[in-house]
């Protein structure tokens, strides 16, 4: 009888991806690339190791929100001090950390433990089309998004 393969630390082979996000809508986008960043593209995928691979996000400034969400969608921060809640428009974080809000869109959608933590580690966002990472040689990662 053959046993079920799980896969390890060991056996894991990385790959670099680069993700332009021009003209993409938020949350689809951030749904393929947390699919990426997890590892569940892959048949070794194993629910508790990290199978998946690094991704770079390109032009995270010219992502879209569709109907009323750059008014009506908001982030919140707290300082942890009493009264330190602040509440932010999606429409002011694309303008003034475009890459935050991909990278909030992503973090939801990655599991909640330190497995997760790990996966959002090898997510690297940019507002512009330049990235510090040539050297590894990231293909491009074409999205099956309509």
């Amino acid at each position: 009888m053959k046993t079920t393969f799980m896969a390890n630390s060991a056996n894991v082979e990385r790959k670099w991806f680069v993700v332009d996000a021009e003209g993409q809508t938020l949350g689809r986008l951030a749904a393929e690339v947390a699919k990426v960043l997890r590892g569940k593209h892959k048949p070794i995928f194993t629910p508790h190791v990290d199978t998946g691979d690094f991704v770079i996000v390109v032009n995270a400034e010219k992502v879209k929100l569709t109907g009323k969400k750059l008014v009506q969608k908001t982030y919140f921060r707290h300082s942890g001090y009493p009264g330190g809640s602040t509440f932010t428009q999606a429409g002011h974080m694309l303008e003034k950390r475009p890459e935050r809000v991909v990278e909030m869109a992503v973090r939801g959608m990655l599991p909640k433990n330190k497995l997760g933590e790990q996966m959002y580690r090898k997510l690297n966002v940019y507002a512009g089309a330049k990235h510090p990472h040539q050297a590894q040689k990231p293909e491009v990662l074409k999205l099956d998004i309509r």
